[in-house]
């Protein structure tokens, strides 16, 4: 028998069992973490969200003075790369990672100072406060060192062994004509949402660097494919008191936000994007269907081809030690720093509630009830995501909240986290260009939502 299949193994060329087992073993192992879901308790998670859960739990109180350390780490070895200029970090990732420019030194001396005041609680309210400072600190920095922490670690079981591959040359022609997009952005689609948007927009990064987007590509997918996950609507459903109307409440979502990523990137400023490569890799990603192959086959072959080139064991740890060392030292100090300043703006000063004194007409077009209170929570949302939620519990109508908590989960970029994560990346996207983009999703997905949320609760 075994020499049976391995004649027929040997028949097919690139679906050897050897080659069909590195790509299916360590593929499934990644699609278990990142994109089936558990329940556990009351809420739904995924199996690298709950190994996140439980290093939290493990680490307790101590996650934020983990965190400050690390930001002061990071400013200190930034420091001394610059004034001694070492050997170990005159090239590669190591000069990547530390010899930066003023602008991202002084980024990260701000967010080491900005977790330092709040760790310690001296200084200036506006940033010590539990809704700015804390909120990062306490909240978003715990969450971001433990996931980000397996993130980096396991990521190349979903996308280093073919399963990239095998699904966007499944989905590729529906993608291509529906997004213009390859198949593969599927993916990053798929582990937002069953996981984290942080998590798409990581792979959308990486992808990008690895040659297999285009600047278009990336830009598009990180800012339209890292949807919010389940687990993290039915926290706002929770917050915003509306439980009870989740189904409909993750079905406006849902086609909002397709709605949104057909339309938004034939729109400038992502139309845009030249179609070109990251210049050190160049394209590395062939659609061109193969004559004479059925396209599961096809599919199969790719993923298996690509699972054949896989990094080895050592390369695979010393890669992912490297990416949580990036994430750690250049990521998370960006984060605190655009994220303190993003809710300082957004709490101590009007300039969100000046910049919604257009939308109060637009949502009382729109039969919107309490239209001025619900107005800077339309836009808010831009400093983080969970603000707009804030903002909405004061809100009677349960119709407002509705549209309210749908809007902060469509418009998808907001700089506490995900615009920080693309500021860092290499994908061509500036802050005004987040900013416009925000906007553009905003003014189409707001008429659906309001007409979704009449028809719920007419």
């Amino acid at each position: 028998m075994s020499s049976t299949l391995d004649t027929t193994a040997t028949a097919r060329p690139g679906l050897g069992r050897r080659g069909l087992l590195k790509f299916l073993l360590p593929s499934l192992f990644g699609v278990g973490l990142f994109l089936i879901p558990f329940s556990a308790g009351d809420t739904v998670n995924i199996g690298m969200g709950l190994m996140a859960k439980g290093l939290q739990d493990l680490l307790g109180d101590w996650l934020p003075a983990i965190a400050t350390a690390v930001l002061c780490l990071s400013v200190v070895i930034t420091g001394l790369v610059k004034l001694t200029r070492p050997a170990w970090a005159s090239q590669g990732i190591w000069q990547e990672m530390f010899d930066v420019g003023p602008l991202w030194f002084a980024m990260r001396l701000l967010g080491a100072a900005f977790a330092t005041m709040t760790y310690f609680q001296v200084g200036p309210e506006f940033v010590i406060a539990g809704h700015t400072g804390g909120v990062m600190l306490n909240d978003l920095a715990p969450v971001l060192l433990t996931f980000f922490f397996f993130a980096a670690l396991l990521l190349p079981f979903l996308v280093d062994f073919g399963f990239m591959e095998f699904i966007g040359s499944l989905v590729r022609k529906p993608f291509r004509a529906i997004f213009r997009l390859p198949g593969r952005s599927a993916i990053d689609a798929t582990a937002s949402w069953m996981g984290s948007g942080t998590v798409g927009v990581l792979i959308t990064a990486q992808q990008y660097e690895k040659g297999f987007y285009n600047r278009r590509e990336a830009a598009v997918i990180a800012t339209n494919f890292s949807i919010v996950s389940i687990a993290f609507s039915l926290l706002i459903t929770s917050f915003v008191d509306l439980d009870h109307m989740f189904v409909p409440f993750y079905l406006t979502v849902v086609v909002s936000g397709l709605i949104a990523a057909i339309v938004v990137p034939r729109l400038p400023p992502l139309s845009r994007k030249p179609d070109t490569y990251y210049e050190p890799v160049g394209c590395q990603l062939a659609e061109k269907h193969s004559a004479g192959m059925g396209v599961f086959r096809y599919s199969l072959t790719r993923a298996v081809e690509r699972a054949e080139k896989a990094p080895g064991a050592r390369e695979l740890i010393r890669n992912a030690l490297f990416n949580v060392a990036d994430i750690f030292l250049a990521l998370l100090p960006l984060v605190v720093a655009i994220g303190t300043l993003a809710l300082i703006l957004a709490e101590f000063t009007p300039i969100f509630t000046w910049l919604s004194y257009p939308m109060v007409p637009v949502l009382e077009l729109l039969r919107i009830p309490e239209a001025e209170a619900a107005a800077p929570a339309t836009l808010v949302g831009f400093a983080d995501m969970f603000l707009p939620a804030v903002l909405a519990t004061s809100i009677d109508s349960e119709l407002t909240r509705f549209v309210v908590a749908c809007l902060s989960l469509t418009q998808l970029i907001y700089m506490s986290e995900i615009g920080a994560l693309l500021l860092k990346s290499k994908i061509p996207l500036s802050l005004w260009e987040l900013f416009a983009i925000f906007l553009l999703r905003t003014a189409i997905t707001l008429p659906i939502i309001a007409f979704m949320a009449h028809t719920f609760f007419f």
